[in-house]
């Protein structure tokens, strides 16, 4: 699969051990998921200056009030997903490219959307440092997915809104599902929903959870 095609051996290969198995013994069972997690490069996606804290399991800051998710969020809402490795994914909000740089690893391709431009152009920038080639970047508004490239297997969502936007409901294919955080500010839950094969949508909620906004046609005003 062209996204495997990552940096080999570094300093960071240990940490990234260690990540995987904190990240197994809290929960994450999917091996899979838990193999990109290890196998991702994460603080080659970060300032020099950040490495250091790229294999905890924390979020960082990236700049324009965006964060890099921390490890247990991008494996959890990965492993909601349930990728089998056939799957188009969208991806909305792009930030560092880390969340798109694991479903690198997991599906055959990714589609992501990043609304700011200079973050937009380090993530096209970062993949391709790491050789990734089954992602796409677009600049836009996620919130209104990407109908020239649905229906999708599964959406991830790595901003919070009030509610899951209508048109990535519309573009989720049939025993397609989407994940990500929605609710009021101060209340976010991260939601599960699954499209059946007849084309009902069957709606959960994984958690709390705590995002950057996800601004938007059908999230938050900028």
């Amino acid at each position: 699969m062209a996204g495997k095609r990552l940096a080999g051996q570094d300093e960071y290969v240990r940490p990234r051990r260690r990540l995987a198995e904190r990240l197994a013994l809290g929960g994450i069972r999917d091996p899979r998921v838990l193999e990109a997690v290890e196998a991702v490069p994460r603080h080659r996606l970060l300032p020099e200056g950040l490495h250091d804290q790229a294999y905890g399991d924390t979020a960082v800051p990236i700049g324009e009030g965006q964060t890099m998710s921390a490890p247990g969020v991008v494996a959890a809402m990965t492993e909601a997903l349930q990728l089998k490795g056939h799957e188009t994914v969208l991806e909305v909000g792009t930030g560092s490219a880390y969340q798109a740089a694991v479903l690198s690893r997991l599906a055959a391709r990714v589609v992501s959307i990043e609304r700011r431009p200079r973050l937009a152009a380090q993530a096209r920038s970062a993949l391709d440092r790491l050789g990734i080639s089954n992602v796409v970047v677009h600049l836009g508004d996620g919130s209104q997915g990407r109908i020239q490239d649905a229906p999708f297997d599964a959406i991830v969502v790595t901003a919070g809104g009030p509610r899951v936007p209508g048109p990535l409901l519309e573009q989720l294919a049939p025993r397609g599902c989407l994940v990500g955080p929605f609710g009021s500010r101060g209340e976010q839950r991260l939601v599960h929903v699954r499209r059946s094969a007849g084309g009902r949508l069957e709606r959960s909620t994984l958690g709390p959870a705590r995002f950057v906004d996800l601004v938007g046609e059908h999230g938050w005003a900028g």
